[in-house]
């Protein structure tokens, strides 16, 4: 009795193993003890744990917030243990909020393999760049995987939110070698990394010795037979002189040459006479060449893989309005799990933030709207005492007479 409850005990054990995914690292922002700013130069941007202007929640909402405009900034914290993904997915999470109403800067952070933090800058080796990236029109959710040796850029283009509120980017990379973006915890693209990185070679390529048949009918339409021109089609020309032209008084033949009328269009064209065009029953489509197996292509099963375990999560970004807030940055191998962790955090937190933008936006409004009347009250009085002024001057001047 005591090994059959023994044995059921193991079992749940091993269940809820297989059922709950690990988290590896859950970044709350709560101090900045274990971030260290990269010495690589000596001007990057400081930075400060702050809510920001608004926010749902005095401390909930706190996050690293970068603190000077026009300034690169490069920080970066270690992972507890080093990250690999063999075999299994990998999810990564984080928050960021632009309520500075960012015009050009990055709001991306970078996952990497072993590095030294104080000297980590913008061409630190690095996996994973994650995140939004926006200057002027240019708007774009990054997701660039180092593969052999090159950054490869995601080929789709999503556009992030261009508000002052918080958004969360994750990205989920499955042992499958697919992957499934969300914003705000919703599915907005998904794919295959292989196709969507072009991270292989070609799999099949143009056959160079195919050539096309000597009797492949390319033309798609063709005359009709039975299209006869009108009897009454008149080929006149498209472009006559104009006869209301008149030589002006000093054209002078021997210098200017034999004067010409302008050329005007013609009235009674109908231009040049084609037949109708109908299908051409031959027509056999547009050749191309066969397509053969790459002999260079190599497959790999394993582009979910990190190459080298992961250590550091960095921030290494250049913002010209600063203000940005980071929060929540998760990394796991669940995806259920993780979601529901930022449904936790940011979806506790959404609308109360959005109600306190309302409240301060309402709030500037009124201090804008409360200045202006007080500038015009000021302008107003400033006229008043300009009159008085001239008046004053009026009187004095009939008591000299």
């Amino acid at each position: 009795m005591r090994a059959a409850i023994f044995f059921c005990a193991l079992l749940g054990l091993a269940t809820l193993s297989a059922v709950h995914g690990t988290v590896y690292f859950h970044e709350e922002f709560k101090s900045m003890e274990h971030w260290t700013t990269s010495k690589h130069r000596d001007d990057f941007g400081k930075v400060e744990i702050s809510a920001g202007k608004f926010y749902a929640d005095a401390e909930k909402s706190k996050g690293l917030r970068l603190t000077e405009d026009a300034r690169f900034y490069a920080l970066s914290t270690a992972f507890p243990t080093p990250i690999n993904n063999e075999k299994k997915s990998l999810v990564v999470s984080f928050s960021v909020k632009h309520e500075q109403d960012l015009k050009c800067g990055g709001g991306y952070i970078k996952l990497l393999p072993s590095m030294d933090p104080e000297k980590f800058h913008g061409e630190t080796k690095y996996w994973l760049m994650f995140g939004p990236d926006r200057c002027g029109s240019q708007n774009r959710v990054h997701i660039i995987l180092h593969y052999n040796g090159e950054n490869r850029e995601w080929s789709k283009r999503i556009r992030f939110p261009e508000d002052k509120l918080t958004h969360v980017y994750t990205l989920h990379i499955a042992a499958d070698n697919s992957y499934e973006f969300y914003l705000d915890g919703e599915s907005k693209a998904k794919g295959q990394l292989e196709k969507d990185w072009s991270l292989l070679l070609p799999r099949e390529i143009v056959d160079e010795t195919d050539k096309k048949p000597e009797d492949w009918v390319d033309e798609e339409t063709m005359d009709d037979p039975e299209d006869k021109k009108p009897e009454d089609w008149d080929n006149e020309p498209a472009m006559i002189p104009d006869a209301d032209a008149k030589k002006p008084d000093d054209w002078d033949d021997a210098e200017d040459g034999p004067w010409e009328a302008p050329m005007i269009p013609n009235p009674k064209s109908k231009g040049t006479w084609k037949p109708r065009q109908i299908p051409n029953p031959a027509y056999k489509g547009v050749w191309e060449p066969r397509k053969i197996p790459n002999p260079d292509f190599v497959e790999d099963s394993e582009l979910h893989k990190v190459p080298e375990p992961l250590t550091h999560v960095g921030i290494d970004v250049w913002q010209v309005e600063s203000g940005s807030i980071f929060k929540d940055i998760v990394i796991g191998d669940d995806l259920k799990e993780v979601l529901d962790l930022v449904e936790k955090t940011y979806g506790g937190l959404k609308k109360a933030e959005a109600d306190a933008l309302k409240v301060m936006e309402d709030m500037e409004k009124e201090k804008r709207k409360k200045e202006e009347e007080e500038e015009r009250e000021k302008e107003k009085a400033e006229e008043e005492k300009d009159e008085e002024e001239l008046e004053e001057k009026g009187d004095g001047d009939k008591e000299d007479l």
